[in-house]
């Protein structure tokens, strides 16, 4: 199989992954009202890239997270010509079902916002959204931890624990692809 045929294959799994939800799912935000959310009168830029094995070794060593996916799917989001943001959807497993997360990385590398769009898991597992204000601001460091800079959530700590996760995957994919784009 030509790498052009793989490409655009992985890229059709991506978005169905992303697009299709079990019939149980608890859809919160779609992707479209996410992006609107996080950034009104923005023009929008989606991107696929893929990552290099060194860059996803370059990802886990940084996150201290699994990072496997090589295709990542991101928005890019401009005012007026100005880098506002950068949005990325992690789908992800809490306890045995998945969860889709928005979240937006600002322009000076730190988390603008983390968002649940999609949650399969019991509604009984899902923090309250003052929860996830949290990450707000956090940088990928030793602080990005749960008992640290992110309270632990008494009945979700699984999920507190994937959020973690995801929060700290984005952080250092992000900054994977930015250092790439800064060697050029």
């Amino acid at each position: 199989m030509s790498f052009e045929r793989l490409r655009r294959a992985a890229l059709i799994l991506l978005v169905l992954s992303v697009a299709t939800l079990p019939a149980g799912s608890t859809v919160l935000v779609t992707v479209d009202e996410a992006l609107g959310l996080a950034f009104p009168k923005c023009e929008i830029e989606r991107e696929t890239i893929f990552l290099t094995k060194q860059q996803l070794a370059s990802a886990r060593e940084l996150s201290g997270e699994s990072v496997t996916r090589a295709l990542t799917v991101r928005h890019v989001a401009r005012a007026e010509g100005r880098l506002v943001g950068t949005a990325y959807f992690d789908v992800h497993l809490v306890r045995t079902l998945e969860e889709t997360l928005f979240v937006v990385v600002k322009p000076d590398g730190t988390l603008g916002r983390v968002e649940v769009l999609s949650f399969d898991e019991p509604l009984d597992y899902l923090p309250r959204e003052g929860w996830y204000r949290q990450f707000d601001g956090e940088a990928l460091d030793a602080d990005l931890q749960i008992n640290r800079a992110i309270h632990a959530v008494t009945g979700a700590t699984l999920t507190a624990e994937a959020a973690m996760a995801a929060a700290r995957r984005v952080l250092a994919v992000h900054e994977v692809i930015e250092q790439q784009g800064r060697a050029r």
